[in-house]
C-alpha cells in the first residue's frame, strides 16, 4: 500500500502537476511521463491565470485547449482524489486541522510590491498534501527498516503551561477542554469544529495555533503530534530543504543505489548536530520571511497615511492592540494610550483589554476599523488609531496611576519600537 501511494505521488507530482511555462504569455504546459499526461502532443497546453506552484492544479476546472486532452488528464486525477479522500478519513482523521487565511505578495518586475492576495486553498492542495505526507511516512519507515540513520521531522505535544492557558481561555467562551489527561489532535479538532462559522472561529484558531509547540528536526524520533504520526520525515523537497536531501542520501545508502549516498560515518550523533543546525536555520528563515513581508507591506502603505482599513485584532498586550488588515495581512500596533479616554486593563486570560470605567472590551479576533497613522518601511512597522468602539463588557473599576494618566503624547521619533511586535504572524505552522 505504501509503495502504491509513493508511486501515485510520483505520478501526480512529476506528471500532472509538474508545470513549466511554455511561453511568456502565461501559458503553462503539462510535462512528465506518458502515464500522467497521456499521449497528448507537446503542444497541448492549459491556460492558467497564476504561476503559483499549486494554483494551476485544476485542469478540469480551467479552460483546456481540447476536451479530449482534458478528459485524459481528468481520468488520472479522479482516482488520486478518491484515494486521498479515503486516506484522510481512515488514516489521518486525527490530524490537527487549524485553518487560517494566508497572504501572498505579488511583486513587480522592479521587486516592489504590486498587490497582496489571499491564497485560496483548493482540493488540489489537499490532494498533494495527503500524498506528500504518505511519501514522507514511507521514507521514514523504509530507512528505519533498513536500520539507516535519518533526520526526523518531529512535533511535540503542547506544554502543560500552554494547555492550562488554553483551558482558561476556552472557559471564558464556555467551551470545555480537559486540563489534564492524554492529549490527542482530535481534541483540538473538536473545539475548532464547534466554533466553525461562528463569531469566535478566527479567535479560537489563533489561540489554538499559539498553544502548539514548534516542529523541528531531530535524529531521535518522538513522533509528530500535529499529524498524529509515530514516525515522519521530510522527503519530498530535496531541492529546497537539506533535511530532505539527507533522507534521499539515506535511501541511496540503504538500497545501494549509488556512491552519493549518506556517508558511513554519519550516525545518530552527527545527524543530531546537523538537525539542530538546520532547525535553527529554519527559524532564522521564518523570521526573515516575516520581516521581509512587514517591510514590503509597510513601504506599500507608506503613501496611504490617514486611510482607514478593516481588520482583526491579532494580538493583545499591555502595550496595546496589534491589528491585522484584511486586504494585505499587514500587522500594526494601536498603542494603549491612544484607546479612548480611560485606563485599559490587560486581561491575559481572556486575551483582551478592558476599560476601567465603561467596560469596553477589545479582544483577540475582534473585527475593527483602524486609521493608518504612521508607516516605517525600514523597520517594517505600522501604527494605527482604532476607530471602532469596544464590545460591551464589565468595568474593571481600576483607577489609573497618576503617572499613567492618559495624556496624548507626541509620537517618538521613528514610531513605536518594532520589537514590541508579536512573534507569530498567524500563518499555518510548517509541518
Amino acid at each position: 500500500m505504501r509503495t502504491y501511494f509513493l508511486s501515485a505521488l510520483t505520478v501526480v507530482t512529476f506528471g500532472l502537476l509538474t508545470l513549466a511555462p511554455a511561453s511568456a504569455n502565461g501559458q503553462w504546459s503539462c510535462i512528465g511521463p506518458a502515464v500522467a499526461c497521456g499521449s497528448a502532443p507537446a503542444a497541448s497546453t492549459y491556460n492558467y491565470r497564476s504561476r503559483d506552484s499549486y494554483e494551476g492544479e485544476r485542469p478540469y476546472r480551467r479552460q483546456a485547449t481540447s476536451k479530449r486532452s482534458h478528459n485524459r488528464v481528468a481520468r488520472h486525477v479522479e482516482p488520486s482524489r478518491r484515494i486521498a479522500k479515503s486516506v484522510e478519513r481512515v488514516e489521518h482523521n486525527e490530524q490537527a486541522k487549524i485553518d487560517l487565511p494566508e497572504h501572498k505578495l505579488l511583486l513587480t518586475a522592479a521587486g516592489t510590491l504590486d498587490r497582496v492576495v489571499t491564497a485560496e486553498r483548493l482540493d488540489a492542495h489537499r490532494l498533494i498534501e495527503e500524498f506528500m505526507i504518505l511519501a514522507n511516512v514511507a521514507a521514514a519507515e523504509t530507512l528505519e527498516k533498513a536500520k539507516t540513520p535519518l533526520v526526523y521531522r518531529v512535533h511535540d505535544e503542547p506544554s502543560p503551561e500552554k494547555v492550562h492557558a488554553l483551558h482558561e481561555f476556552l472557559e471564558t467562551i464556555n467551551i470545555p477542554f480537559p486540563k489534564s489527561g492524554a492529549l490527542r489532535p482530535h481534541l483540538f479538532n473538536r473545539i475548532l469544529a464547534r466554533v466553525k462559522g461562528g463569531d469566535n472561529e478566527i479567535l479560537v484558531n489563533e489561540v489554538v495555533l499559539r498553544s502548539q509547540a514548534q516542529a523541528e528536526y531531530a535524529a531521535e524520533n518522538y513522533g509528530h503530534f500535529g499529524l498524529n504520526l509515530r514516525r515522519y520525515a521530510h522527503f519530498t523537497s530535496p531541492i529546497r530543504r537539506y533535511a530532505d536531501l539527507i533522507v534521499h542520501r539515506g535511501l541511496i545508502r540503504a538500497h545501494k543505489l549509488g556512491s552519493d549516498g549518506l556517508p558511513p560515518a554519519e550516525d545518530v550523533i552527527t545527524l543530531g548536530e546537523t538537525a539542530a543546525r538546520i532547525s535553527a536555520a529554519e527559524r532564522r528563515a521564518m523570521k526573515a520571511e516575516r520581516e521581509t513581508f512587514d517591510r514590503l507591506v509597510a513601504h506599500f502603505l507608506a503613501d496611504r497615511i490617514g486611510a482607514t482599513f478593516e481588520g482583526r485584532i491579532s494580538g493583545v498586550t499591555r502595550a496595546g492592540l496589534f491589528v491585522k488588515l484584511n486586504d494585505t495581512g499587514a500587522d500594526g500596533l494601536v498603542p494603549v494610550r491612544t484607546i479612548g479616554d480611560e485606563y485599559f486593563t490587560y486581561d491575559e486570560r481572556a486575551h483582551a483589554l478592558i476599560g476601567s470605567r465603561s467596560g469596553a472590551t477589545y479582544r483577540l479576533g475582534d473585527r475593527v476599523t483602524v486609521k493608518l497613522v504612521e508607516a516605517a518601511p525600514v523597520a517594517g512597522a505600522l501604527r494605527f488609531e482604532i476607530l471602532s468602539e469596544g464590545r460591551a463588557g464589565t468595568a474593571t473599576g481600576r483607577r489609573p496611576h497618576p503617572a499613567r494618566a492618559h495624556k496624548e503624547r507626541p509620537p517618538q521619533r521613528g514610531g513605536y519600537r518594532p520589537d514590541n511586535k508579536p512573534g507569530k504572524r498567524g500563518k499555518k505552522r510548517r509541518r
